[in-house]
């Protein structure tokens, strides 16, 4: 780093810090984003800086859903082993806010000291950042339609994933979903190319965790290298299960590590996915089973993922869901608590604002009609709370059906009402969308997160 660019970066960081404070002492906001907005415009280097000071490298954590819980895990694995992280724990996953969680650990001079960095980036700036980052290891998740009116198409995002991917180093390291045919396609292909990259796969060897049949929320079930329909074995979760083409050579990839031999981390499929993700990555640095473990047994939820409280002297769960894919299986682990007598009234709040997606048609993609017909309450609120319930009423397959259907347009009513009908030894469970997630974050703990 030449004595101009120190200059420059030195200026960048006082400035960032200084409205960092600024903010935080005004009680302004979070200052998650504007540090790193004021930081760029003083320095367009800035992120490609900071980030190669990390001693160890950056893990970059993408996908549809899953981001917050698997960084969350690495990060706690690696702090119990001892190594210094930065994390960008706000959930800022755009470029700014990137550049805002690496200045937080900065000196006044410039100076960031961590071993490793982990920071979950949102799929659709992946090629953006990756040149900047230079990341020793990629976790790719998952790739589910989310937000379409933002995103485009699943094989749309995979396009532009590989092709930045296979101009990083060889020294780069991907962490993939093997369960899931598009990104098992992108780690071969990224196996195979000119500037062969090391890929490590991860996912279900567990038959008895099939669904009963294909669900309605699917995109990616056709060869990504002939367009033929994949033959499955088994659907594990969307997409991600068991396959093969019955055309050409393309199937799913060797796992690195048996999902048998390992407990998860909170409840359902998905949680085990993002269990499994950050092991196989831990394994790859070279982090012993027992710290693995010991971190998987005392870990603790992010806030709206799967996270527990108490609100007034009952106990609630607040499962986030953003899309199809997530509610199916959001839906599918309560409906398992549902069997075993511990929670028969829930709570599915929708909004429509920008953090949610405006266009909240995606709700006639999940597949409601097994949760609404095992029976229970479900209290709905929301600013679309009439389009949810007109859903879950449509999920109806008899008029005799014994679930208890609640409209209540406020929230904090929304939230009394299923209190009030939830038994004392039960759990309540809420589903939000993002925003609604804040929002019923601040009426259960009093405060809010940004």
């Amino acid at each position: 780093m030449n004595l101009l660019d120190r200059v420059r970066l030195g200026i960048a960081v006082f400035a960032a810090k200084t409205i960092t404070s600024t903010i935080r002492t005004f009680k302004l906001g979070a200052a998650s984003v504007l540090p790193g907005t004021i930081g760029k415009r003083l320095h367009p280097q800035i992120l490609t800086m900071l980030s190669q000071q990390i001693k160890y490298g950056v893990i970059v954590v993408a996908g549809t859903n899953g981001k917050t819980t698997t960084s969350l895990l690495l990060r706690g694995i690696l702090e119990k082993d001892g190594w210094k992280v930065v994390h960008n724990e706000a959930g800022a996953n755009l470029v700014n806010g990137l550049i805002t969680t690496l200045l937080e650990h900065t000196s006044l001079t410039g100076k960031l000291k961590a071993d490793y960095g982990i920071l979950e980036v949102d799929e659709n700036v992946i090629p953006l950042v990756l040149p900047q980052l230079k990341p020793k290891y990629i976790l790719a998740l998952n790739l589910f339609r989310d937000q379409l009116d933002r995103y485009g198409e699943v094989d749309t995002i995979t396009y532009r994933w590989r092709k930045v991917i296979a101009e990083l180093s060889s020294d780069s390291i991907l962490v993939v979903n093997g369960d899931d045919p598009a990104l098992a396609y992108l780690g071969q292909q990224l196996e195979q190319g000119e500037n062969p990259k090391q890929v490590k796969y991860f996912g279900l060897t567990e038959p008895a965790l099939y669904l009963d049949k294909m669900p309605h929320a699917v995109d990616s079930i056709d060869c990504p290298n002939c367009g033929t329909a994949l033959d499955y074995k088994g659907f594990y979760l969307s997409h991600q299960g068991d396959f093969n083409c019955p055309k050409c050579s393309f199937t799913k990839s060797k796992l690195s590590i048996d999902s048998k031999e390992w407990p998860q981390v909170l409840i359902g499929v998905y949680n085990q996915y993002n269990t499994l993700a950050a092991i196989t990555t831990m394994e790859s640095i070279g982090i012993s089973k027992p710290v693995i473990l010991d971190t998987i047994s005392t870990f603790q939820a992010a806030f709206g993922r799967s996270e527990e409280l108490v609100y007034k002297g009952k106990k609630v769960r607040i499962l986030l869901t953003k899309n199809p894919v997530g509610m199916n299986e959001t839906i599918r682990a309560i409906d398992r608590v549902k069997q075993t007598g511990g929670s028969s009234v829930s709570l599915m709040v929708l909004n429509d604002r920008t953090p949610d997606g405006t266009d909240v048609s995606w709700i006639w993609d999940v597949d409601t009609e097994k949760f609404v017909n095992s029976g229970g309450t479900i209290v709905v609120s929301g600013d679309r709370v009439y389009d949810l319930a007109l859903r879950l009423e449509y999920s109806k397959t008899n008029l005799d059906s014994d679930c208890k259907l609640i409209v209540k347009e406020n929230l904090q009513e929304a939230i009394d009402t299923a209190l009030e009908l939830t038994p004392p030894n039960e759990i309540l469970h809420i589903v939000p969308t993002y925003s609604a997630m804040l929002e019923v974050r601040e009426i259960l703990t009093g405060r809010k997160i940004l």
